[in-house]
């Protein structure tokens, strides 16, 4: 099943949203601090029985924040206005933990919307659980000049799974789900690290939001809440009282009791078809398929433009593309796709991918980096997730030492380069970081640069 990734003009945000299936729409909302990424197994498995829209809420993800000091209502308004902007009158929804509090919130906003909902959970707090919660729970994130924010994170978001609330580090507290996968731990800290300090506010919104299940006697749509084994909300499904007329709640045993029984609920209502979506005109991404690459490339910049801009291996497009221009991310860089295999080490391979943009663009030049100097097995070390969470801070000493030298490995006077200290803004060295950490075959790249030239 082919997952495709878009982004929408949403007023002045832009939102970011995954897509798969066919047949009636299913909107997901998911749970904070994830983004749309966390949905991708779950839509495989329902895209067979609805088109999954699943977007990037605000502030997460791909998708730009709301302004000011954003409420639940605001989130939630925010759902209705994507379905504006998509043409979509009426649907079914999913949320999960949090992105369930932003979906009750748009439900009672406007219950003619949807017309089945099922939940993951909702969590209805004590005053005790919320005076334990506080201001320790969601503190400042914002990049610190020498990456101590990584270490910070990497445990916080590690030791989610050992205890709730993460900092509550007792038996009283302790969770029976533990973990130290660092696949697991990475994938939502790369999340929060897109976020940055925006994760205050979406998951601020939902901690603050008020707990009211609709009353017994309003007009709402079929609504299933389940919670299962291990999930700490699940004792929360004995808190919810008297709900509507077609609205059940009820614990299962396992995640996949839970998928099957919100799927099954879903495919018991009659939903309206869809067409086709519309799309932002200046950003998104291009299925390409050429020499050993089958992917979704992401671009930016004028569709119409002639003159393609190409990035240095480790890094990805250009915020700004400038005018008349077009940028993208090549495979294993940015949001782009990796490459099927392998990523190639031979020039051919890589102009073959960038000729298929060229033709899907009608692009009459392509502007093409020379490489760095270095050698590329020591440009890009191995940063893949360890134990430990070392490959954070050792992306960023990569990112700040190449400011200093070049190449960067060589800490000389001998290699010493001139440097604009306002490069060194943490903001902006956390965007470097970003990017060398998703540059999967900057190595590759840069030595088919150097095939290109030799």
């Amino acid at each position: 099943m082919i997952i495709t990734r878009h982004f929408i003009r949403v007023g002045e945000r832009m939102v970011h949203y995954r897509k798969a299936g066919s047949g009636p729409i299913l909107v997901m909302v998911h749970q904070s601090p994830r983004s749309s990424a966390e949905y991708e197994p779950l839509m495989e498995k329902w895209a067979p029985h609805f088109t999954c829209i699943a977007p990037d809420t605000p502030g997460f993800g791909q998708s730009q924040p709301l302004p000011g000091d954003p409420d639940i209502e605001d989130f939630a308004r925010a759902v209705h206005a994507l379905l504006d902007a998509l043409g979509i009158e009426k649907c079914a929804a999913y949320g999960f933990h949090s992105g369930a509090i932003i979906l009750m919130t748009a439900l009672k906003q406007q219950p003619d919307r949807f017309t089945r909902v099922a939940m993951g959970g909702y969590a209805v707090w004590t005053r005790q659980e919320m005076a334990l919660f506080g201001d320790a729970y969601l503190p400042p994130f914002h990049p610190s000049e020498y990456g101590e924010h990584l270490t910070w994170l990497w445990n916080r978001i590690l030791e989610q799974s050992w205890f709730f609330p993460w900092f509550a580090t007792d038996e009283a507290h302790r969770l029976g789900v533990a973990h130290a996968d660092p696949a697991r731990v990475d994938a939502v800290v790369r999340e929060m690290l897109d976020a940055g300090n925006a994760y205050q506010a979406g998951y601020g919104a939902v901690l603050r939001a008020p707990r009211d299940i609709p009353p017994p006697g309003a007009a709402m749509p079929p609504c299933l809440i389940t919670a299962y084994d291990g999930d700490p909300l699940q004792e929360h499904i004995d808190r919810l009282g008297d709900m509507p007329a077609g609205w059940e709640a009820r614990k299962v045993a396992t995640p996949d009791e839970h998928q099957r029984a919100s799927l099954d609920h879903l495919l018991a209502g009659d939903h309206p078809q869809m067409g086709a979506l519309p799309e932002a005109e200046d950003e998104g991404f291009a299925a390409i398929e050429a020499d050993g690459f089958d992917g979704l490339v992401h671009w930016r910049g004028d569709r119409a433009a002639h003159t393609l801009l190409l990035h240095e291996p480790g890094r990805a497009l250009a915020s700004d593309p400038g005018p008349n221009t077009l940028r993208v991310d090549l495979p294993g860089h940015g949001l782009s796709d990796d490459w099927t295999g392998e990523a190639p080490k031979d020039w051919g391979s890589w102009a073959a991918v960038i000729a298929a943009i060229e033709d899907r663009f009608g692009i009459e030049h392509t502007a093409i980096p020379a490489p760095p100097s270095g050698d590329p097995a020591r440009l890009y070390p191995d940063l893949a997730p360890d134990r430990f969470g070392a490959y954070l801070t050792t992306a960023w000493q990569v990112v700040r030492a190449r400011h200093f030298f070049e190449p960067w490995y060589e800490a000389d006077a001998a290699h010493a380069r001139a440097f604009d200290p306002a490069d060194l803004a943490p903001e902006r060295l956390a965007a470097e970081h970003r990017d060398l950490l998703r540059a999967r075959s900057a190595r590759a790249y840069h030595q088919a640069l150097l095939d290109k030239d030799s």
